[in-house]
């Protein structure tokens, strides 16, 4: 228990000759008596208010004594919100129930506790009570069946009076959430299971009330001697089974909840901080900020999104790109949290901290998509809204029909009747069809490095026939490299270099970073270029240790008076290869050509390979050149190319395709790429790309590689199968149980349904429901 002390709120006057400090943990004004809480730390006492304050100053005392907590920023996870599980559009800032059904709200990402607790903990709760309550009561009225007349022993009357003991705190305690989301279903006029639930149960426990203090309100065939046969044993044992179903759907939603709370245990407790002096220690994870330096202990998760800046190691990377194999990472490098560092140790500056680090959106994205719902979702919500009130008046046309034309006692077959209608038609199981599998397959996705950011994006994802792709950071790497140094004259390959790398050293482009970075590799070093000028759209030109230069393409030459031809043969066999060639002049010479190209990623012709197979035609739009784009979709077995293309042109590209008929989605990783992204019926967004094309996707693929469209395929189409099974499951019990109950075979067999095997049977349809939807975490991707 946390021990407080003396505090003095902001703005009370200090009493004269007494002592104050600040707390530097929590910031609170503290009166300095012998008996306040201090610790010592580089010199200076420090004072706490609690406690706990100075356990928290214990655990990173270097934190606060420097002042550094006061200039946090408000990098945590944002405050925890609520939603419906039946209805994903109720979101709320604090727990209660659903203002559409009644169910109680849970958190939109769930906790990393794996307790039971809060609604799960109260209706375990009321199930067992409800079992222990409904157990003696089957077996009070059952006993003649199997030998055991209790009625006749206690007698009749008595046994009602007992019943009624037995039922009322099952039916008036433990059932009251049932009632209570019955109610708010009639309220707000979305008939749904509870609606169904309440009134069976209501119908029941009322009729036997009667029944016991009302026995001579019946007719003389309904009594046995003077009691009249009760249903508060069907109506016990009916919320007890309904429980049951309840504690078992609860405890499936927690099980699909475990991926998420599996990526939220990725990231260590804790950091290990080095101070300026060198001097190192673990440091609680919520207190680094961006900036600080951290050291990555071999077999260490990387605490946060950092920058190495010291250090040579191997990074799993597998929760977040599906591979596994390890990454090297040396100097310069990003490393993401929640990787693990296999071999040597790296020193790394904090970039993102908090709720911004990748690790913590992907636990967003995932939630969102647990919480999203799929276009098959709206039929099942036309379907409950249509089969409700029609299941209420089938219960009321069978009730009027026995009491017409039943046998003695008709009352008691026409109650029994209506009251088995209402619960095996209990469309819990329909409400679930799509909800658990959505969460499962979102889980099973992050896993295999596909973020689902909402359910629609998955189900559409089932149905694409066209994927179209960008070029560069989708197939190819995005980081362009000097492939070719080619001498057309007296000038060396050296000199050759050297002159494009001292032009080009001071430009932002890729190609440019390309030739200074190869020129660098080759051990080329690049001089300083004078009277430098940017050509835009054809190259750059200065002078080099006095001489004149230029760089760039034909049009670059002819405008400084060079003659490109003598390079044409070369140039054109570059680019057939896919390479990017540009001119070298010196002197007013052509002196020769580099060529510079972007990698293909090492997974892409596999991808594309795995695509085709599942029947998707592949189109690469980039803004490349006609030539170059060619030579790669020739390399890959790309089925079209369009190049030069401009943002607008891959918008129209899918509408065009759109009125053919095609179910489009587009791949891509730029900031131009984020039209298309929205445009098409799903965006795949790689995840090394631009926080706007993420944004603009409803898949992302962490690993930045085509190999996760492929599992977003596979795992689509087995979600879509998955659902239309629990659909099934949840509609058959229905379509079949409701005649059944109704009486439809007792003129022909004498069987009718009682409320007990009713609610067994609708528990089966949602137990039915959880364990198929459950079968996603194992789908092979």
């Amino acid at each position: 228990m946390s021990q407080t002390h003396d505090t003095m709120p902001e703005g009370e006057p200090i009493p004269e000759g007494s002592d104050t400090a600040k707390d530097p943990v929590c910031g609170m004004t503290v009166r300095v008596t012998p008996e306040t809480l201090a610790e010592s730390f580089g010199g200076e006492t420090f004072h706490f208010c609690s406690q706990r304050c100075r356990e928290a100053f214990r655990a990173d005392p270097w934190f606060f004594a420097s002042g550094r907590a006061e200039k946090r920023e408000d990098t945590a996870a944002p405050g925890t919100t609520y939603t419906c599980p039946m209805h994903p559009e109720i979101i709320r800032d604090a727990p209660g129930n659903c203002p559409i059904c009644g169910m109680a709200l849970e958190p939109v990402v769930p906790s990393g506790a794996t307790e039971e607790e809060g609604e799960l903990r109260d209706f375990t709760r009321r199930m067992w009570i409800s079992a222990a309550c409904a157990a003696p009561l089957v077996i009070l009225t059952m006993g003649d069946h199997v030998g055991l007349p209790l009625k006749d022993w206690i007698g009749h009357r008595v046994a009602g009076y007992v019943e009624f003991v037995l039922a009322t705190p099952v039916v008036l305690w433990a059932a009251l959430p049932f009632f209570a989301r019955g109610i708010a279903s009639i309220r707000n006029r979305s008939p749904n299971m509870w609606t169904l639930i309440s009134l069976g149960v209501g119908a029941a426990y009322v009729y036997s009330l009667f029944a016991v203090f009302l026995p001579g309100a019946f007719p003389e065939e309904y009594r046995m001697g003077e009691a009249v046969g009760t249903y508060f044993e069907a109506a016990a044992v009916i919320v007890a089974l309904v429980f049951l179903g309840q504690v078992l759907e609860l405890r499936a939603r927690a099980r699909t909840g475990d991926a998420i709370r599996a990526l939220m245990d990725l990231a260590p407790k804790t950091a290990r901080r080095i101070l300026p002096d060198g001097t190192e220690y673990d440091a609680p994870l919520e207190n680094i900020m961006a900036g600080d330096r951290l050291r990555v202990r071999p077999g260490d998760a990387v605490p946060v999104d950092a920058i190495v800046v010291e250090g040579r190691s191997s990074v799993d990377e597998s929760m977040i790109t599906g591979e596994p194999v390890p990454v090297e990472k040396a100097e310069g490098d990003k490393v993401t949290g929640g990787t693990i560092n296999k071999q040597g140790s790296l020193v790394i500056d904090a970039e993102r901290v908090g709720a911004d680090t990748v690790l913590s959106q992907i636990v967003q994205m995932v939630a969102s998509a647990r919480r999203s719902r799929a276009p098959i979702q709206g039929l099942a919500d036309r379907v409950s809204a249509i089969f409700v009130p029609t299941v209420v008046a089938v219960a009321v046309i069978a009730f009027v029909a026995w009491l017409i034309a039943g046998p003695e006692p008709v009352l008691a077959f026409a109650i029994a009747a209506a009251v088995s209608v209402l619960i095996i038609a209990c469309p819990c199981a329909l409400g679930l069809a799509t909800p658990i599998s959505i969460t499962t397959a979102a889980g099973r996705g992050a896993q295999a490095g596909v973020l689902i950011k909402d359910a629609e994006a998955l189900e559409r994802m089932a149905a694409i026939d066209t994927l179209i792709v960008d070029k560069t950071g989708t197939l190819t790497e995005g980081r362009p490299r000097l492939t070719d140094v080619v001498s057309l004259g007296a000038a060396a390959e050296e000199e050759i270099l050297t002159v494009a790398a001292t032009l080009e050293k001071g430009s932002e482009h890729p190609l440019a970073e390309a030739i200074v970075e190869g020129a660098t590799a080759r051990g080329v070093t690049a001089g300083k270029a004078g009277e430098f000028e940017a050509v835009t759209g054809k190259g750059v030109r200065g002078t080099v240790e006095g001489r004149e230069v230029a760089l760039g393409n034909a049009a670059m030459m002819q405008e400084v008076g060079v003659d490109p031809t003598p390079a044409e043969a070369k140039a054109e066999a570059l680019r057939d290869n896919g390479k990017t060639v540009m001119h070298v002049a010196i002197g007013g010479e052509l002196a020769g050509i580099v060529a510079v190209a972007d990698p293909m990623k090492p997974t892409t012709p596999k991808a594309i390979a795995a695509l085709h197979e599942l029947g998707i035609r592949v189109i690469m739009a980039t803004g490349d050149n006609e030539r170059t784009a060619r030579a790669v979709a020739r390399e890959l077995g790309i089925d079209e190319v369009r190049a030069g293309v401009l943002p607008e042109d891959k918008k129209a590209l899918i509408e065009e395709l759109r009125e053919q008929g095609r179910k489009v989605a587009m791949a891509g990783d730029g900031v131009n790429d984020a039209p298309a992204l929205a445009a098409a019926e799903v965006g795949i967004a790689m995840g090394t790309g631009a926080d706007v094309a993420v944004e603009s996707a409803g898949i992302t693929l962490p690993g930045g590689d085509l190999t996760g469209a492929v599992r977003a395929r596979k795992l689509a189409r087995a979600t879509l199968r998955n659902i239309r099974q629990n659909l099934f499951f949840a509609f058959v019990y229905n379509a079949a149980g409701v005649p059944i109950a109704a009486g439809i075979l007792y003129p022909l067999t004498g069987l009718l349904l009682s409320p007990i095997i009713a609610a067994t049977a609708m528990s089966m349809s949602s137990v039915s429901v959880i364990a198929n939807a459950l079968r996603l975490r194992r789908v092979e991707l």
